[in-house]
């Protein structure tokens, strides 16, 4: 009659591979280490370690603060406020704001450095076919705003 194969297996030590793992780690991962160490030393050099140590050694009172501010009107409306305007510019054509973003300090440059314009010299800017197309975007801005401004109040009689 055919006879069982006894299958035993040797007692292991989980803590013993560990300790081994932790001995050839520094072998195995020097630069990370390395690397891990001088970031490190540069946030305790900047203070971020000890910042972090007490934001979280009092992180109670610091949300505490946080959420008292959000809670004012005011933090509400900048809030409503923010999420419009980040509506509006990704709405924008990036062409369009770097054209904006150019042509701004270069006039402010140009109004500190130069005379004021004459009535006669301004008048023959806004002859320019770029000036009137501007002027013509400024007025339609304007005009939906008072359309806004209008229907604002309409609703706010009734």
């Amino acid at each position: 009659m055919a006879q069982p194969i006894r299958l035993e297996f040797s007692s292991r030590d989980p803590r013993a591979e560990l300790q081994t793992r932790l001995q050839n780690a520094p072998l195995q991962h020097a630069e990370a280490l390395l690397s891990g160490y001088e970031l490190l030393q540069r946030l305790h050099d900047r203070g971020v370690l000890d910042l972090l140590r007490g934001a979280l050694g009092s992180s109670d009172k610091v949300i505490e603060i946080v959420v008292d501010a959000a809670k004012t009107p005011e933090a509400i409306i900048a809030t409503r406020n923010l999420l419009i305007l980040s509506k509006v510019v990704f709405t924008l054509e990036p062409e369009v704001l770097e054209g904006i973003a150019k042509a701004l300090p270069n006039s402010l440059t140009q109004a500190r450095e130069e005379k004021p314009l004459s009535l006669w010299q301004m008048f023959k800017k806004m002859c320019s076919h770029d000036t009137r197309r501007a002027l013509s975007t400024m007025l339609n801005v304007l005009e939906s705003f008072g359309k806004s401004l209008g229907s604002v109040r309409s609703s706010g009689t009734e």
